[in-house]
């Protein structure tokens, strides 16, 4: 596992939400869809750090 993946990670799906809200507030279905996406990509990088992290468990303990 990377920590510093899992921090980009946590920083994109941050920065998704906040751009989520601005299209909420703002009424920018473009803001609000552009963030969601953001959002959606941070989870996929969550996701392939955990299998990472299965891996090398696997691996370990083998």
């Amino acid at each position: 596992m990377s920590l510093e993946d899992r921090a980009k990670a946590t920083a994109k799906n941050i920065e998704g939400k906040a751009q989520e809200a601005l299209g909420n507030v703002s009424g920018d279905p473009e803001d609000k869809t552009e963030g969601k996406a953001k959002q959606g990509e941070a989870s996929v990088r969550h996701g392939v750090e955990d299998l990472k992290d299965k891996a090398k468990d696997m691996i370990d303990r083998a």
